[in-house]
């Protein structure tokens, strides 16, 4: 039986895309018989502090020669001077779902610092994998790695129900995002704000806890434009509370400024969602033809004119609605992205 451990920082049972992710991909390699450890770790990521540096060191010391480490590059990325400290013990398989760089809103020194940390860490890996085609190109731009070191395994979907897209009553709007800066929640209340002509009303589903000044300031701003009974932020969900929000949803919207995948895309999509969100990133690459409206990230105008022409005009978002469908039954399940993470394990 093939043995692997994988490393996550802090708790796996997160509910943002990087930790859904590296759940499903578990449960894939466990259901095809891969015997997985998974070692969650203590301490802050990814500025790491001593509790996660002596975490990540006491992990990589312990793992056999024989058995591949799979690390979540969020646990890795702050700490080069461990990895380098284990390097060539074993096969290190860093997976990385966007460079720690490029998270919206640091200052340029803990930027150039993530970099130049990341750069060193991945230097060790004897693989790379990224969910996206569009952050392997990343990492190639921004000289982290070369071309033929990186593995692009994109995330799969779970099967879903269809959205009542045609209900009747005002269109409702879903935004599914960890309330963080990156996100653009700010940015989607600003442009719903143009919009108080129409009828509408929007619910945020996602983490409010992880970033608590963020949380503040968006609640400080949907009150500002005085919205409260419109927009409604509901936290974390599980997963059945979030699927009974895509099932009364008419309209899938998000504002990100930047995605290294946007696994919340595919999910919209697996419900035949139209979607209105942004380039950002690797989203660009994400959306399929037809199923929505993409905009400039950051661009509060030319979002509220996108959300406008889905929430007034019924026939374009059927239509948005009907290419979702079809783009829906091309999508592939998680045991499919599983699989390809096996291969590179059998390596």
């Amino acid at each position: 039986m093939t043995a692997a451990a994988f490393v996550v920082a802090g708790a796996l049972d997160q509910p943002t895309g990087g930790y859904v992710y590296d759940r499903a991909i578990i449960d894939g390699l466990q259901a095809d018989g891969v015997d997985i450890e998974v070692v969650e770790l203590a301490g802050t990521f990814p500025v790491a502090d001593d509790t996660a540096r002596a975490a990540l060191d006491r992990t990589l010391a312990r793992a056999s020669p024989r058995m591949p480490v799979i690390v979540d590059g969020l646990a890795a990325g702050g700490l080069p001077e461990v990895v380098e400290r284990h390097a060539g013990q074993g096969a290190l398989i860093v997976l990385l779902h966007h460079p720690l760089c490029d998270e919206t809103g640091l200052d340029d020194a803990t930027q150039a610092h993530l970099l130049e940390s990341e750069r060193r860490v991945l230097a060790c890996a004897t693989r790379i994998i990224v969910t996206s085609r569009f952050t392997a190109r990343r990492l190639v731009s921004l000289a982290l790695a070369r071309e033929d070191a990186i593995t692009v395994i994109e995330p799969g979907v779970r099967p879903a129900t269809l959205a009542h897209v045609a209900h009747q009553g005002a269109p409702r709007l879903l935004c599914v995002a960890s309330i963080i800066p990156r996100k653009g929640h700010r940015l989607l209340v600003d442009a719903l704000a143009q919009l108080r002509d129409l009828d509408w009303v929007c619910d945020f589903v996602g983490d409010d806890k992880r970033d608590a000044d963020e949380t503040k300031a968006l609640h400080q701003a949907v009150d500002r434009h005085g919205l409260s009974s419109r927009i409604r932020l509901h936290g974390s969900q599980n997963t059945q509370a979030l699927e009974r929000y895509y099932e009364r949803a008419a309209i899938f919207v998000l504002a990100s400024y930047y995605e290294g995948y946007g696994m919340v895309i595919d999910e919209a999509v697996a419900h035949g969602l139209p979607i209105v969100t942004t380039t950002g990133g690797a989203l660009a690459d994400t959306v399929p033809a037809g199923a929505g409206i993409v905009v400039a990230p950051g661009d509060t105008n030319a979002l509220a004119q996108a959300l406008h022409t889905l929430i007034d005009d019924a026939e374009q978002r059927g239509c948005a609605a009907a290419a979702a469908r079809i783009a829906r039954s091309r999508q592939r399940d998680w045991a499919a992205a599983a699989r390809e993470f096996a291969a590179v394990l059998a390596r």
